[in-house]
């Protein structure tokens, strides 16, 4: 059976995609690849991925898209679950016979209240949901069916057997025929990587335990299952014929650098290929490492440094400690490797002190580019667990109506208004000196369009701020 895997329109600007690691609208437009979506396309011959977002698809038009498919599956997600059932029943209205599923971290870690919030989701997904929406497609039987929950005729709510996660990863087909198929690559950008870029995973899981982090905890797990370095390479090498646009290449999978020896492995198979290729890293790489890695293309790492005090990173169980970062960044300095850092106001257990701390840890770091993101306890999560039993919920909801986050944690001496305006204070603290301001203007005199891409991120920068602070108000 054909089908349309839906990522829905909604909020202007917000990402709520399956690559993303927070689904929120950010401070200039960016959008990751739907990569867990169109790795399920890629398992059902007759079917479209429709990314609406990015391509500015509007309701009406995503329904008549709709209406050409028996089966929908949509990608769902905690901030975005309201808005993504009432395109759920615009659909079912205009086609009452349309079977429709939702998949996501959300779906899979609440399984029940996700069908209970609309009559129209006939079924939602466990964890890992390729084979399971390959099998939905190809018509098989729900309750048949291992790995999701449904509803039954008589309106019951049942959950079937778990299915196991996959251990090799081989066995998934490549999405690259997807995107070419489905997706238009220059929709998609990320203000640290060179654009077009284009995004893929390599392997799933990550061995942290980060008590914040959503994808392993809710959908990927904590053992890193991985494809091998031929079968990434012989994608990357069809890929560049696929997609000769493309300045940059990206390793979504939760820490790349979690298997060294395999990670060498890739990029010495890569090094013939002549990509520009960067990746997430947790900062504890040796220096022989990085420039073993930077001589077979790697431009760019993304670092989640999260705080710049130790305890807090020993409270949410990093793994790092604040003097091996300082270790790792300097190496990356010394080897010209660019480093994109990652930091999280309101992690457990947040005080005024420690989020000047944190700031000033960042200016000494003085990587090339960083992202402020609030703590955001998404269900399914250790963070979420520990919020709950110790009352430090503020508010309900991680995301305000325009998209942006919220801060909804709150801790004794600290309120959750003051961990929101932090982000802004942070934000100009470290962009506005010296050293940041040269780096961007080098960019920028350096190649006309990326002038001209920063000269519309600086504009969306300033207008998100104002935007964030008035909804709060």
């Amino acid at each position: 059976m054909s089908c349309l895997f839906l990522c829905p329109p909604g909020i202007e600007g917000f990402d709520g995609g399956a690559g993303a690691r927070y689904q929120a609208r950010r401070e200039v437009t960016s959008y990751w690849y739907p990569t867990w979506l169109a790795q399920a396309a890629a398992l059902v011959p007759d079917s479209k991925l429709l990314d609406c977002a990015p391509h500015g698809i509007d309701l009406s038009a995503c329904l008549a898209e709709a209406r050409q498919y028996p089966q929908v599956i949509i990608n769902t997600s905690t901030p975005s679950l309201a808005n993504d059932c009432r395109v759920a029943e615009a659909i079912k209205q205009q086609a009452p016979e349309t079977r429709i599923g939702f998949v996501g971290a959300h779906a899979a870690t609440l399984p029940t209240e996700t069908l209970n919030a609309s009559r129209t989701i006939d079924w939602v997904g466990h964890r890992e949901f390729d084979f399971t929406c390959q099998e939905v497609a190809q018509g098989s039987p729900l309750e048949t069916i291992r790995g999701l929950s449904y509803r039954a005729p008589d309106g019951r709510i049942v959950h079937n057997p778990a299915r196991e996660l996959i251990t090799d990863m081989d066995t998934l087909p490549w999405v690259a025929d997807v995107y070419r198929r489905d997706l238009d690559i220059r929709k998609y950008a990320i203000g640290y990587l060179h654009h077009p870029y284009l995004s893929l995973y390599t392997g799933r899981g990550c061995p942290a335990q980060c008590t914040f982090c959503l994808w392993p905890q809710t959908i990927g797990g904590h053992r890193y299952r991985v494809r091998s370095p031929e079968n990434v390479a012989a994608e990357m090498a069809y890929l560049k014929g696929l997609f000769p646009e493309v300045r940059e290449f990206f390793f979504d999978d939760d820490t790349f650098t979690a298997n060294l020896p395999r990670a060498r492995a890739i990029a010495e198979r890569l090094r013939p290929l002549g990509l520009t290729w960067s990746c997430n890293s947790r900062a504890n790489v040796n220096e022989e490492t990085i420039r073993f890695l930077r001589d077979c293309g790697l431009r760019l790492f993304l670092v989640g440094y999260e705080s710049g005090n130790d305890d807090i990173l020993r409270n949410i169980k990093k793994g790092v400690s604040t003097e091996q970062m300082r270790q790792f960044t300097r190496a990356c300095h010394r080897a010209r490797v660019t480093i994109h850092g990652t930091f999280i106001l309101g992690l457990p257990v947040e005080t005024p002190e420690t989020i000047e701390q944190t700031i000033r840890f960042a200016q000494e770091l003085d990587v090339f580019s960083i992202q402020v993101s609030l703590a955001a306890p998404y269900p399914g999560t250790e963070l979420y667990a520990q919020a709950l039993a110790n009352g430090w919920f503020a508010r309900p909801d991680i995301v305000q109506q325009g998209g942006f986050q919220n801060a909804a944690l709150r801790y004794p001496g600290l309120d959750h208004a003051e961990i929101f305006e932090a982000v802004e204070r942070f934000y100009h603290r470290w962009y506005f000196r010296p050293k940041p301001i040269l780096r961007i203007v080098k960019t920028m005199l350096a190649d006309r369009n990326v002038c001209v891409r920063r000269l519309r991120e600086g504009w969306e920068f300033f207008r998100s701020m104002r935007q964030r602070s008035s909804a709060t108000a």
